[in-house]
């Protein structure tokens, strides 16, 4: 008999799928990653709540694992709550951009254009579609960043400037595939700069090391001209936030 409570228990005939763990209305997949060098578990919900992440030693079993997500519910429970509400950004509003509160202004005078005017934001146009138009606008923008960034730090790694591709990605603010792509998450041009810069310079370095070894961090550390401690703890403290602002 399984000592395992019955929301932690796999589906008969679903050996493959993904436990789950039903937090007030909400079920949430339980995803696990086995890693090498993981010393203990260490439990997290993804930024958007979408997730429960927990990362193990090569040779924990699952079970352990997910006993400790269940020990652990009203932790979790507590960090959802915690996740900033997801709604429309009206004018009078804040959006964060590269770190700094901007207001948001509505001008329905001025073209359909976004506007940087010292820490304002300005759009123009018909108020209904403000949210979509403002969504392009930073896509747009952190393309751009993305871009730079990638320009200076492939060079340095000896590698040629990878393609790109933005993402809304809910489980990762970056990835690198075989193939040389690089992926982020278009709301870290929301982030301050070192956070952003932070995440392209470990796609980067992914370019030279496709691991987490010793080596890989040993040319993040020679590539990343910030701290990239710093920068991890910033989007772990503050990276939910970001997926607040136009839902």
């Amino acid at each position: 008999m399984s000592l395992l409570p019955d929301f932690l228990r796999r589906s008969p005939g679903k050996r493959d799928a993904a436990p789950t763990l039903t937090l007030g209305t909400r079920t949430l997949p339980i995803e696990i990653r086995r890693l090498a060098t993981a010393r203990r578990l260490t439990l997290r919900l993804a930024p958007d709540g979408s997730a429960i992440r927990i990362t193990i030693p090569n040779w924990a079993p699952t079970r352990e694992a997910l006993a400790f997500v269940h020990s652990r519910t009203d932790w979790l429970e507590s960090q959802l709550g915690n996740l900033p509400a997801s709604q429309p950004l009206a004018p009078g509003g804040k959006l964060p951009w590269r770190g700094t509160p901007h207001l948001l202004v509505h001008r329905a005078d001025l073209s359909r254009g976004v506007r940087l005017v010292a820490q304002t934001v300005e759009v123009g146009g018909p108020a209904e579609s403000l949210n979509p138009r403002l969504r392009r606008w930073i896509q747009a923008e952190a393309r751009a960043l993305f871009e730079a960034d990638l320009a200076h730090y492939a060079p340095r790694a000896g590698v040629a400037v990878p393609a790109l591709a933005l993402t809304n990605a809910r489980r990762r603010w970056g990835s690198c595939s075989a193939e040389g792509t690089v992926r982020m998450n278009w709301r870290l041009a929301m982030a301050p700069d070192p956070v952003r810069r932070s995440v392209v310079a470990h796609e980067v370095t992914h370019l030279v090391h496709f691991d987490h070894s010793s080596r890989f961090h040993a040319l993040l550390a020679d590539l990343f001209e910030d701290d990239i401690a710093t920068a991890n703890r910033w989007l772990k403290h503050h990276g939910r936030t970001l997926y607040a602002p136009l839902g």
